[in-house]
């Protein structure tokens, strides 16, 4: 009688110890790290220049007339038509009959002829009232691979194609925000490191006119904080292939500042670290140059975020519908609330000795949302972290979609993607997870932006 094989054994058993010996290469040192590094930054260039030109430029796609009437101009096609004709001066876009495909820069000169020529009842711009600073929104979590990136990304560029002037702000030293929009600082002076040591300067600057007048010895100040001086936000936001997304760009330098931050607040503990971002954009007249300015910050709740959080107007928070991820929200938030209430204890008890106004940190709105969701497996966990987060989440959940893929892949976000590479209705599919992120993000600006109004014109 035959018998019955036995059934293989698992792979992690079994293992012979000699062999595995045998497959294991000389001791790494540390100098194999370097040359893993370079490997990884030729591959990365390699990899970005996908989503560049031939001659290595990065530049925005043209956008069809189909396009145009559908997302960006509220017109009917053959009325679209109709005008362009009419008006020669006006951009024609390329091609013939009815496969015109227009620039950015041409859509935003249209948008500007039937804001004033077109219907009165037609949103031709987005409602930005005038006089107002622009908002700032942060995208944060300390949890990676949640789609914080991809998140933010997405939503500068449905801004931007919205008609907003968008500052984009990297604050992340890995760069992917600064790949994706085409940047390349050289060092941690193209980044916002020197928009923090600017601001330590100038504190410290202050406390040695104290201590002058006090007869104590100055706080040292050496070169770093010399040059920084010499720094404005506008000698680091550069342009990027977007005609209206600019861009003051990340590289792994700019991690050091988590390491230079707290020797700075050791220095001067009267330095209020968390405002540096904040002063940058607001004394020098960043938030008046742009109606919308999106932070994207790194996995960690460390200085760079803290600064990001502080300058914030309104903060999402991006995260998978996985217990792990929720759970890491969870803490996220109660980190939040640990280090934004220290900071609240620790000046106000000292601006309460010195009969100083008390700070309060608040933000116009904070909401989580869920990315990369698959409602075929994940809806129960969905509906049990809407049911927790209640009204800190957005309605809306983040598809995944084949098409999201292949633009990272590309490095390159869904709206540059040219629809011809697929079908219409792949697209439509494919960007309507970000559409509809934008709208509920774009309602929390406009409707802080109307608060703020409404407050304004009840205080004059």
């Amino acid at each position: 009688m035959a018998q019955t094989p036995k059934p293989p054994l698992p792979p992690y058993m079994g293992l012979d110890p000699a062999a595995a010996a045998a497959k294991l290469s000389d001791h790494i040192d540390t100098l194999r790290f370097a040359k893993a590094a370079s490997f990884a930054a030729r591959g990365r260039e390699d990899l970005a220049k996908r989503g560049y030109a031939p001659d290595g430029q990065k530049r925005l796609r043209r956008f069809s007339t189909w396009e145009v009437c559908k997302y960006m101009i509220p017109v009917a096609p053959a009325h679209f038509r109709r005008v362009i004709r009419a008006n020669p001066d006006l951009p024609q876009g390329e091609g013939e009959g009815n496969s015109n495909w227009f620039t950015l820069e041409d859509v935003l000169t249209l948008r500007d002829h039937f804001e004033k020529e077109g219907a009165q009842d037609r949103d031709y711009k987005p409602w930005r009232p005038k006089g107002l600073p622009a908002k700032v929104v942060a995208v944060a979590n300390f949890k990676g691979g949640v789609g914080k990136t991809s998140t933010c990304a997405h939503l500068a560029m449905s801004a931007a194609l919205d008609g907003y002037k968008v500052l984009m702000i990297d604050l992340d030293s890995q760069g992917s925000m600064t790949s994706i929009l085409g940047g390349s600082p050289e060092n941690e002076w193209d980044t916002a490191f020197p928009l923090l040591a600017r601001d330590f300067a100038r504190s410290v600057q202050a406390e040695n006119k104290l201590r002058q007048a006090q007869g104590i010895a100055p706080l040292p100040f050496d070169e770093t904080l010399t040059e920084a001086l010499t720094v404005s936000p506008r000698n680091l936001i550069k342009p990027t292939h977007w005609p209206n997304i600019d861009l003051i760009g990340a590289q792994l330098n700019l991690y050091w500042a988590e390491f230079q931050v707290p020797v700075w607040r050791m220095q001067l503990r009267s330095w209020a670290l968390w405002e540096a971002l904040t002063n940058a954009l607001e004394q020098d007249g960043v938030v008046d140059d742009y109606d919308i300015i999106f932070l994207d910050t790194p996995p960690a709740l460390g200085y760079l975020t803290i600064n990001a959080l502080a300058a914030a107007d309104i903060l999402l928070v991006p995260l998978g519908a996985s217990f792990l991820e929720f759970d890491s929200t969870g803490r996220f938030f109660d980190m939040l609330y640990s280090t934004f209430a220290s900071i609240e204890e620790g000046e106000n008890a000292v601006r309460r000795r010195d009969g100083l106004p008390q700070i309060k940190f608040e933000w116009d709105a904070v909401r989580t949302l869920i990315t990369r969701f698959d409602k075929s497996q994940q809806m129960d966990l969905a509906n049990v972290v809407q049911a927790y987060f209640g009204d800190f989440m957005t309605t809306f959940r983040q598809d995944y979609t084949a098409m999201v893929g292949q633009a990272g892949e590309q490095v390159n976000g869904i709206y540059e993607a040219d629809y011809r590479e697929f079908n219409r209705d792949t697209y439509v599919r494919g960007r309507e997870t970000f559409d509809q992120t934008w709208a509920e993000v774009k309602e929390l600006i406009i409707g802080s932006w109307w608060r703020d109004q409404m407050q304004a014109q009840e205080g004059t």
